[in-house]
């Protein structure tokens, strides 16, 4: 029993140890620095973005509310909007939504016959336009009215080739898990991306909102498209092996705080362990590829890489030989319990702090969770490398044969759902308002909305 007791309390210092250098690196470099000079110096002609849109399978008004947000834009260059429906069991649901923005100059939609997955789908819109930028945006995501244009702005850098926005829940209110991941992006993005970002090395521009350089695109395609894995096509974690192939060919990679991305997640725990479990896999296989990276980036990498696997490892650890030592020997692991504890409320207090809301304190519940089910999924993860299935949902909510199933359109979809999910205050500083002037054209959408939702 000894040895068990002994070996949980070496891991889980081991593990305090590290997550304290490794923490206190990330707080320092995620402050954030001062670009307003890149901002301050006007353009004579801003790039021109191209937005792509995969869909499969999507929620009709959740589409609506993604394309609404897309057509209120502020953008002052040219903006064009490619929805790319993936082969969709329930297209015929979705057409409306469509036609709502047949006649806008802006809009095309890409219908594939087949569903061949988000990267070939995304693939496809690229090789079809021609704009100077490329916006990767997912169906069930809405855009704050700047996002492009802030996204556009960091980009003036030629040595950039890709760019994320900051990530929140838009359905932050619906459940204790949704609003726990609500917290666990902010943490991503306002910790572990603004500390890689200080570096120009981003890890993983998140798919909902990246932007990346067309040019660069153009060298990387071939690769994108072709990532195969044991012998077989990978098609999920596009947005990861992107990102280390734009690094792996020199170019930075950076993360915009204020341009604000709302998307759906999940809210109840098997669809949340789906997806980290697709995540997981992705990261496992792109890990060898960053790697190989790390000599040529700041040592502070080398750091962020070795605490998010080793520190997890550690954990599992102690957890286990914890565990063992309870069951088999009948004693209380009380080092183990108290130092986990006690580095869970450091970390929840200085989030606290730092995002000056006091329900971070609340993300301690995120500790259990990750020792009792995402560590032993990553496990699981490791294990199955191979399997290449999504997870996620594979048929749509079709009606049945005779029965018609009306499209809910309701004016002003794209920002009604933020306000529902009491969003409205992330979305209204300044030029982010999604509440905005309604232009000509979005009064025929407006018009075509009620038609639509009232046949």
């Amino acid at each position: 029993m000894d040895v068990l007791a002994t070996t949980s309390a070496v891991a889980v210092s081991a593990y305090a140890l590290l997550s304290t250098i490794y923490k206190s690196a990330q707080a320092l470099y995620a402050q954030p620095v001062n670009n307003s000079s890149l901002h301050d110096k006007p353009e004579a002609v801003l790039p021109s973005v191209d937005v792509i849109v995969p869909c499969f399978n999507e929620d009709p008004n959740t589409l609506a509310e993604c394309l609404e947000s897309l057509a209120n834009q502020d953008y002052a260059g040219k903006l064009r909007v490619y929805v790319v429906d993936d082969g969709s069991a329930n297209r015929g649901l979705v057409a409306p939504v469509h036609e709502i923005y047949a006649n806008d100059p802006r809009f095309s939609v890409i219908l594939l016959a087949n569903n061949v997955g988000k990267r070939k789908a995304q693939i496809a819109a690229i090789r079809s336009s021609s704009g100077d930028l490329v916006l990767n945006v997912d169906s069930d995501t809405i855009l704050a009215a700047d996002v492009v244009t802030k996204l556009a702005l960091k980009m003036r850098d030629p040595e950039i080739g890709a760019a994320m926005g900051q990530l929140i829940a838009s359905n932050r209110s619906k459940s204790w898990l949704t609003r726990l991941i609500d917290m666990e992006y902010w943490l991503a993005c306002n910790e572990e991306r603004a500390a890689q970002a200080r570096f120009g090395a981003v890890m993983c521009c998140c798919g909902p909102c990246a932007m990346y350089r067309r040019s660069a695109l153009a060298l990387l395609l071939d690769q994108y498209e072709t990532q195969f894995f044991r012998g077989k096509p990978s098609d999920f974690g596009e947005d990861r092996h992107l990102t280390i192939l734009m690094l792996k060919a020199g170019f930075r990679t950076e993360y915009v705080p204020d341009a604000i991305a709302a998307t759906v997640v999940p809210d109840s725990l098997a669809p949340y362990l789906r997806q980290q479990l697709r995540w997981a896999r992705s990261t496992f296989r792109d890990t060898f590829l960053a790697l190989r990276l790390l000599p040529e980036l700041d040592g502070y990498l080398t750091l962020d890489v070795i605490g998010q696997n080793l520190g997890p490892l550690l954990l599992a650890l102690s957890a286990l030989a914890a565990l063992a030592q309870l069951v088999i020997g009948g004693s209380v692991p009380w080092w183990t319990g108290l130092t986990i504890a006690a580095m869970t409320m450091v970390r929840c207090s200085v989030a606290a702090v730092r995002a000056r809301e006091v329900r971070f304190l609340g993300f301690s519940l995120h500790t259990p969770i990750n020792i009792f089910l995402l560590l032993p999924l990553k496990a699981y993860a490791l294990c199955t490398l191979g399997n290449s299935d999504w997870l996620s949902r594979k048929v749509a909510n079709v009606p049945s044969q005779g029965e018609k199933q009306p499209v809910v359109l309701h004016p002003n979809a794209g920002r009604g759902s933020a306000n529902n999910a009491g969003l409205c205050n992330t979305f209204s500083h300044g030029p982010s308002s999604l509440v905005t002037t309604e232009s000509a054209r979005g009064r025929d959408r407006l018009t075509a909305r009620q038609k639509v939702g009232g046949s």
